[in-house]
């Protein structure tokens, strides 16, 4: 895309911190466990189990942060207080899914043809996975407010990375780092206001819980390693191109991305009691949407929006793209 790389000169920060953040989600890629770990204990004193009271002795809920009890860094004290906030947090985060319609020079094939362009502009700049949910969650809930001419959308979304920039990572884009990328359609003037803009409209409330916050969480859940993490991730950030997924809460699409990731690498249907546990969510629940996920995977390869399958279709994230996706999902729940 002939970006610039920025932020080079602090690669040495960028690995302390990535230690840090691997400790903090208690584990690598995304918050899976760390390799090496110890079977986990079931789960005592952490929640009331009432509601199973009859566990299988075969798949027990297992207490995913007693590893972490010395690692002050994971918060296990008050973890699950923690996401009981994310979870009230998160409906605050949430746009109409037919916001849309209040649009009158943009669609949703627009929006997505952006996204898909913002995604390899995160990947081509090395930013944090976190700042590229906040980058879409900023660009929605912006368009869900005010009305944009076709013109100004590219503006919108790199207005919306560099704001997201300065809420998650050690070095920002420069002005000039946006003028050089969108081929000088743009004045430093323009980004400037378009800035100013987009926070008085989201009355500067950065703080949400996106669906990546849910992701590290549900990961570890899951006993999560670079396979499953890797996989996981291509199709959540499937799931951000996509419109129609709007309809979800970011912790329902964190755990369908983990549930149907987990069912491609196995060859079968799994969703563990932990999961389900710290999810909230039972695999019922999630099949639908599980299988709309199914149908992003079996497409991403095609037409004009290939920005993430060409992104996991590489070394760095083990070829996640080319694993088969779970089409028996589609099979009745009798087959």
């Amino acid at each position: 895309m002939g970006c610039r790389k920025f932020g080079a000169e602090i690669g040495h920060n960028r690995r302390a911190l990535s230690v840090i953040n691997q400790n903090l989600g208690g584990g690598g890629g995304g918050g899976g466990c760390r390799r090496g770990a110890q079977p986990h204990p079931c789960v005592a004193n952490k929640r009331a189990l009432s509601q199973y009271e009859e566990v299988e002795m075969e798949d027990p809920v297992v207490d995913i942060d007693i590893s972490d009890d010395r690692n002050h860094l994971a918060v296990t004290e008050y973890v699950e207080d923690l996401y009981a906030h994310y979870r009230r947090m998160e409906n605050c985060s949430l746009v109409s899914p037919d916001y849309m319609t209040q649009q009158f020079d943009i669609n949703e094939k627009m929006r997505a043809i952006l996204i898909d362009w913002l995604i390899e502009v995160h990947h081509k700049f090395d930013l944090q996975p976190e700042t590229l949910f906040l980058t879409v969650n900023l660009i929605d809930r912006f368009l869900a407010k005010q009305s944009v001419i076709r013109k100004n959308l590219q503006l919108v979304g790199l207005v919306a990375m560099l704001l997201a920039c300065k809420y998650e990572e050690v070095s920002v884009p420069i002005i000039e780092d946006l003028v050089f990328i969108s081929d000088k359609a743009y004045s430093r003037c323009q980004i400037l206001e378009m800035e100013k803009l987009m926070l008085n409209t989201l009355e500067f409330n950065m703080s949400l819980p996106t669906a990546y916050v849910f992701m590290k969480r549900f990961l570890k859940a899951a006993q999560s390693e670079s396979k499953l993490d890797q996989t996981s991730f291509f199709l959540i950030e499937l799931c951000l191109v996509e419109y129609e997924t709007l309809k979800f809460p970011p912790s329902f699409l964190a755990a369908a991305a983990v549930y149907t990731a987990q069912c491609s690498l196995y060859g079968m249907k799994h969703w563990s009691k932990t999961c389900e546990w710290h999810t909230n969510y039972s695999e019922d629940q999630l099949l639908e949407c599980s299988r709309m996920i199914v149908g992003y995977h079996q497409k991403a390869s095609t037409g004009r929006l290939t920005g993430v399958y060409r992104k996991y279709n590489t070394s760095k994230f083990g070829y996640a793209a080319k694993r088969d996706p779970p089409s028996f999902l589609f099979q009745s729940n009798n087959s």
